[in-house]
């Protein structure tokens, strides 16, 4: 199959091991060719450092083009006004643009509350000079009422100025085309691509989906559930979900797709090798 357009999303380490393996990660992933690779930050715009650290790295050696993320969850306007200028010199040329994770102690009051604000104003201080990624969320983000909601709040986004979406990941394929076909009734009509999560642990992924709203399907969950605590069995069966989701994704029609690495390679190589074949070699992982 012709290959699609993929990217790959990391977040900054926070030790030097943890950077080791960030490191041995890109430099895997980097070989598939991403269009290209996004950091992102913490709660409350924490690890914002690491995060501009990251960005730099990757866009100094990975040859690859490279999205910062950025929230409303700044201290000030200020603050974020001067990262943005500095992504921008640095030669950053894609954005990812949230709300962010409020902090559980916040003793500040953030400039913006909502992205289609954060995106608004990047528009008006930089015109076109970023190209901007907003998220969305087909099944709905847990602090809205309804999907008629969740497509109105994404519809302002990007009347706001986004070039172009990312899901949160999902697992079944429905999910993101009925998504897909309510955000065309409302008028958005930028590129939606569907977020991947590799399935390597159970545990960890049903804490993730818990947290951010993912649903995880009964049948999914009963599939793994039949794995105990074999991992390689889990593994074998997350690659077989992930790659037939993947599959139909694209046969549908989806623009590209975005994988959550969680700083890891291999399952994503495997995943992209079944998709289109060859492209990584077992020594890879």
């Amino acid at each position: 199959m012709t290959k699609p357009p993929i990217s790959f999303e990391f977040f900054p380490p926070r030790n030097e091991e943890q950077a080791l393996v960030l490191r041995s990660t890109w430099q895997k992933l980097a070989r598939l060719e991403p269009h290209y690779l996004t950091v992102t930050f913490g709660a409350g715009g924490s690890l914002q450092d690491a995060t501009q650290k990251t960005v730099e790295e990757l866009l100094a050696l990975a040859g690859v083009p490279v999205a910062a993320h950025i929230s409303c969850m700044a201290p000030d306007l200020a603050t974020l006004d001067g990262l943005l200028d500095r992504y921008r010199a640095g030669g950053v040329e894609r954005l990812v643009v949230l709300r962010g994770d409020v902090p559980e102690e916040q003793d500040f009051t953030p400039p913006f509350l909502h992205a289609n604000e954060l995106v608004r104003h990047v528009r008006e201080r930089f015109g076109d000079g970023f190209h901007v990624e907003v998220a969305c969320y087909p099944e709905v983000h847990p602090e809205s009422e309804s999907m008629e909601t969740e497509i109105q709040w994404f519809a302002e986004k990007v009347r706001a100025g986004a070039d172009g979406a990312i899901t949160q990941y999902f697992f079944e394929a429905d999910r993101y085309f009925e998504f897909v076909e309510r955000s065309r009734a409302a008028g958005v009509d930028i590129p939606i691509t569907p977020g991947i999560m590799p399935i390597t642990n159970y545990a960890q992924l049903a804490r993730f989906s818990a947290r951010c709203g993912a649903v995880l399907p009964d049948w999914l969950r009963q599939g793994l559930e039949r794995c105990g605590d074999d991992g390689a069995a889990i593994r074998e069966y997350g690659l077989d979900v992930v790659t037939e989701l993947c599959e139909r994704l694209l046969a549908g029609g989806a623009p590209g797709l975005h994988f959550y690495t969680l700083n890891r390679a291999n399952a994503t190589m495997r995943i992209w090798q079944r998709l289109v074949g060859g492209g990584a070699s077992d020594d890879a992982w």
